[in-house]
């Protein structure tokens, strides 16, 4: 089966600053993929990329066999599901819950003239219902906490049953609550065969939900190790990506990270 994400020889430079230098890697449909790495490693750079929103100064990216800069953007995006807080600024805080989500089905932001069939509607109520927000239906995006909209703008990027799930620091910001209800359901999302294959963006190991099985750890736009979990997630590599010495740990499919104790 053809990879859903492939870069090769990859890079973007902006104002005379390398972003991503000479990138290769491949995204294959049934993989999960933390992205982690400190700022201005290129994280959401990479995101963009994936989320065809933004283009690499060389080398080749494809998203769902489309190469960029060649592809029929309006047609591959519907395919693609995206979550970040970018997004969510552009979405009126006035609309409802439902309609956040009801809208993906036409990649707006916002409710204008569309016409939508009851298979829509009856969609995106069961999607709602699946991230656990089924009773904020009718609320106003904008008058909820930062972990119901972090679970809404999830919600709206499953809608389309995309072939790819990108998010970009779904937890960032979340109390100890929020963040453990949604790192469950992503977590019971990314264990579930049917789901499509996702690559999210975190700065903290914690965050990393059960069911994500690869990690790219990237530095200053260069990769410093990628591959399944446990051979790649290690405090060594931890080390390189942070430039601290870290001690690792892992519990039931859960990872904690602290710097290492002076002896």
């Amino acid at each position: 089966m053809a990879s859903v994400l492939k870069l090769s020889g990859v890079s973007v430079v902006r104002d005379g600053n390398t972003i991503l230098d000479s990138l290769d890697w491949a995204v294959e449909p049934e993989q999960r993929w933390v992205i982690l790495g400190p700022n201005g490693a290129g994280k959401t750079t990479l995101l963009q990329l994936a989320s065809a929103t933004s283009h690499p100064t060389s080398g080749t990216v494809e998203v769902l066999e489309a190469t960029l800069g060649q592809a029929d953007l309006a047609e591959l995006r519907p395919h693609i599901g995206y979550a970040s807080s970018a997004l969510a600024r552009r979405v009126p805080p006035r609309e409802s819950v439902l309609d956040v989500v009801l809208t993906a089905a036409y990649a707006v932001t916002g409710r204008w003239n569309e016409e939508y069939e009851e298979i829509d509607t009856r969609r995106a109520r069961r999607v709602l219902a699946e991230w656990r927000l089924e009773h904020l239906a009718e609320r106003q995006f904008g008058s909820l906490s930062d972990g119901e909209q972090k679970r809404v703008q999830i919600a709206r990027s499953v809608m389309t049953d995309p072939e790819i799930l990108l998010l970009d620091e779904p937890a960032a910001s979340l109390d100890l609550g929020s963040r453990e209800e949604l790192l469950q359901l992503l977590g019971g999302y990314a264990s579930d065969p049917r789901s499509p294959a996702i690559v999210m963006v975190t700065h903290h190991v914690e965050e990393i939900p059960r069911g994500f099985t690869h990690a790219l750890l990237l530095a200053d736009g260069n990769v410093v190790s990628e591959g399944p979990l446990a051979e790649s997630l290690t405090g060594e590599n931890l080390q390189r990506t942070f430039g601290l010495e870290i001690e690792l740990t892992e519990r039931d499919g859960r990872y904690t990270a602290r710097a290492a104790q002076s002896a």
